[in-house]
């Protein structure tokens, strides 16, 4: 069934996942916070807008954005290490009252495992959250926001670290030496599973559900990053053996399992 389609964010994840929703024949609105990048979308047959949020209000006319939406894809990540570090949460705080001055109702917000912190062991949605970075702590409070109205359909999906094209951590991690932790297992998912979960959210009934979207395969840093490396013709990593552990995290789904990856994009292949 066609259904209007709201994706805040049509960055690295969020385009690709509104020109698929296109594909799908889903009436697909997007936001940029960048007049220079309204073309890209309406030529993918977007319905764009020029929307920023801040800790001061919004930007734009986010009225319009919201006004017939069937479901909004919040896709906006904290950006805390960029200058000048505004409020995640207030930004948050915002959406959420302008959402709150229309009919929407449902939401699908992308989050993060960082929610977790440093745990050690297997983790999954019924897990304690103990985020250690301020982007973690907000982005556990911003879920929050949404979760805590039950008069909203949200949807928290949080991804372990993303990879897909031109993205991926061994491009910064080659040649490097002395790194420590090889033996923790990595926690990862590629940007077309990323879009198939979306997908199946958009499809299924998960109101008021918490999502882990980590691909289920997870081998060893060392061995990870050494065999991606040599796969790009790059200078592998070197770590320290038997260095002092910190984390040995292994993030699983109870909900999702390879089945659900559409693509069976498998992070070892």
């Amino acid at each position: 069934m066609n259904k209007k389609i709201g994706v805040l964010g049509c960055g690295w994840l969020g385009l690709p996942l509104a020109k698929s929703l296109v594909a799908d024949k889903h009436t697909v609105f997007g936001t940029t916070t960048s007049d220079s990048k309204i073309g890209v979308l309406q030529k993918a047959n977007i319905i764009a807008y020029t929307i920023g949020l801040t800790e001061n209000g919004i930007e734009g006319q986010i009225e319009n954005f919201l006004g017939e939406l069937d479901v909004l894809i919040i896709n906006v990540p904290p950006r805390l290490r960029s200058a000048p570090k505004e409020s995640f949460i207030k930004k948050m705080q915002h959406l959420y009252d302008a959402i709150k001055n229309t009919e929407l109702a449902r939401i699908i917000f992308i989050s993060s495992t960082s929610v977790y912190g440093d745990i050690d062991g297997l983790v999954t949605e019924d897990s304690p959250t103990r985020p250690n970075t301020e982007s973690g702590r907000q982005l556990l409070a911003a879920e929050n926001i949404f979760l805590n109205d039950r008069a909203l359909n949200t949807t928290i999906i949080r991804f372990g670290g993303l990879i897909g094209p031109s993205r991926h951590p061994v491009t910064h991690l080659a040649g490097k030496t002395e790194l420590t932790n090889g033996n923790d297992p990595v926690n990862l998912i590629h940007l077309y599973d990323c879009i198939g979960i979306i997908k199946m959210v958009l499809n299924g009934n998960w109101e008021n559900k918490l999502i882990n979207g980590v691909y289920p395969h997870h081998p060893t840093k060392e061995a990870y990053y050494t065999s991606e490396a040599i796969k790009r013709g790059l200078l592998p990593p070197s770590y320290i053996k038997n260095s002092k552990k910190i984390g040995n995290k292994s993030i699983e789904s109870k909900y999702l399992n390879v089945k659900i990856y559409p693509y069976n994009t498998s992070i070892v292949s």
